[in-house]
């Protein structure tokens, strides 16, 4: 935190760039569903992204791995007949976890947002958001041009940290209660066998580990599912809040002298052959802001197998908290699956602003069920589609009618698994 009480005031007049009906900020899963799913409603959308590539923590931080959600079904389904045909299911209630190339989800979302009329914008960063009267009017970004505002009808946050929604001014809770400590993060980092003895690299200033409960997690985590020598490894750990300046600066350093330090490990115990090949450009986000919406995933939701009658995602994913201390131990517990319901995206103060992604309304506990990309697909979908109804029928996002929401969803490949015997219908 600064130690400088300075304050500044800054005003200028900002050029507006476009109008769209839809704006989307952030081009993640979340981000990416939603500006398809609403271009597919007959919307201009306009996609803001701040790096040069869409996939969020898939493709810029290497999470190149969809975790099991019990769901494959809407965007998500394409994605992976689209890209990944060998690991379709044949129904939409199964489980996969494939792993894949974050360089070929980078193209593949180049081009699929070519085909589904979706304008996108590189390298713009959200700077602020201009509202009044409980609607967004328009959203400033940082360009290579210069400041520039993008208009629009409706807003979905796809930012991952809630940045617009708190900006405007939406109450919002960082963490875990007691404490507001984040769960930790994790820079990402690929091997590949040569199938010959490789020289162990440790540059200066790393850590040698010798053994399992050295490791920053105090185990061996990784993937090698493709037959390919690639073996994918997530085994660093680092207590910061992704969202804070002090801690993402400690965490891109400490990060990667830890992947140094791991890659040498694994080259001394059993992985002799495989050579360091990639480490993604940015340590891995996973938990910083949740917004306060008109209704709150909890623990007990997620735990009871809660049912609702606004369900716009699923997912039998586990409760999975890395710990916030950074200690070496992680909260694994499995749930037998559970809604997620549309009021967790609907900010309460604004008429056309909706969340959508892991900063949903959500308590420490349930985010670390439903955080997973699989997931954030599935809320992006939902709120491109309700953005749209919104802006058909003149109605504030939290009037979206609901049946109307699941028929466009139907249209568009989402199937909702039935309730499962032992699950709570929640009239909440």
């Amino acid at each position: 935190m600064s130690n400088h009480s300075q304050t500044y005031s800054f005003q200028r007049q900002v050029e507006t760039y476009l109008h769209a009906d839809v704006v989307v900020i952030g081009g993640g899963p979340a981000g990416a569903a939603a500006a398809i799913s609403a271009a597919r409603c007959g919307k201009k959308v306009a996609l803001l992204e701040k790096s040069a590539q869409l996939g969020g923590m898939g493709t810029l931080a290497n999470v190149s791995i969809f975790m099991p959600v019990g769901n494959v079904t809407g965007i998500y389904r394409e994605i992976i007949s689209e890209m990944l045909a060998e690991y379709l299911p044949a129904d939409h209630d199964q489980s996969i976890a494939p792993q894949y190339s974050p360089f070929l989800l980078r193209q593949y979302f180049n081009e699929k947002m070519k085909k589904e009329n979706v304008q996108v914008f590189y390298h713009c960063e959200f700077i602020g958001a201009v509202h009044g009267g409980g609607r967004i009017q328009s959203v400033i970004v940082s360009t290579r041009e210069g400041l520039r505002a993008f208009e629009g009808e409706r807003f979905i946050d796809c930012t991952g940290d809630a940045r617009v929604a708190i900006d405007a001014g939406v109450p919002y809770r960082t963490g875990r209660d007691e404490d507001g400590l984040t769960q930790p993060m994790t820079l990402m980092f690929t091997m590949q066998n040569t199938g010959k003895q490789v020289t162990p690299l440790l540059p200066e200033g790393c850590y040698v580990y010798n053994d399992v409960s050295d490791l920053p997690q105090g185990r061996r985590l990784f993937w090698e599912q493709n037959n390919d020598g690639s073996l994918l490894v997530n085994m660093s750990r680092v207590k910061a809040n992704g969202a804070k300046i002090e801690d993402i600066n400690y965490a891109e350093t400490e990060a990667l002298r830890q992947v140094f330090s791991i890659a040498n490990y694994l080259q001394r115990t059993g992985f002799e052959t495989y050579a360091l090949t990639h480490i993604a450009p940015q340590t891995g986000v996973r938990e910083t802001n949740q917004i306060e919406g008109l209704y709150t995933l909890t623990e007990q939701d997620v735990v009871d197998g809660a049912r609702f009658a606004d369900v716009v995602a699923q997912t039998n994913y586990e409760i999975d908290i890395h710990s916030p201390d950074a200690k070496k131990t992680t909260d694994e517990r499995s749930v037998a699956g559970y809604d997620i319901p549309y009021r967790c995206m609907v900010p309460e103060a604004f008429d056309n602003l909706l969340v959508a992604g892991r900063s949903i309304s959500a308590t420490h506990v349930a985010m670390s069920s439903m955080r997973v990309q699989a997931t954030c697909y599935a809320l992006g979908q939902a709120a491109g589609v309700a953005a749209a109804l919104s802006l058909d029928d003149g109605r504030a996002m939290r009037d979206v009618s609901i049946q109307r929401l699941h028929g466009e969803l139907e249209q568009q490949g989402v199937r909702f698994l039935k309730q499962r015997a032992g699950s709570v219908q929640a009239e909440k």
